[in-house]
């Protein structure tokens, strides 16, 4: 997606990835390529696109969103990805903070 194809309530989200991770989580800090990112632990493993497709999943429900309003923007191969999230950026921006800093609910 360009970023011109970005509207201006979407929310570019970035994260470290961690798959075949025993338990799944969302949460946590990582200083990554792309600024702070919030950390997923996923269980698949990192091949044909399973851990970024549980990890899309994954943010969608801790941000309380559609799966379909999330989606990869960058880093299909790698841990470090950029997703792009579709609805309030302000009301998102709040709940991400929250669970990158650990004071999600």
């Amino acid at each position: 997606m360009a970023d011109t194809d970005r509207r201006a309530d979407d929310l570019v989200v970035a994260v470290r990835v961690k798959p075949g991770s025993a338990r799944a989580r969302v949460g946590g800090r990582f200083n990554g390529p792309y600024g702070p990112a919030l950390v997923i632990a996923v269980h698949p493993p990192a091949a044909e696109g399973r851990a970024t497709e549980a990890a899309r999943q994954a943010l969608a429900e801790a941000l309380r969103v559609r799966r379909s309003a999330v989606s990869l923007r960058t880093g299909a191969a790698s841990r470090d990805k950029l997703f792009v999230v579709d609805g309030p950026a302000d009301t998102l921006a709040v709940r991400l903070r929250d669970l990158r800093d650990g004071k999600a609910e």
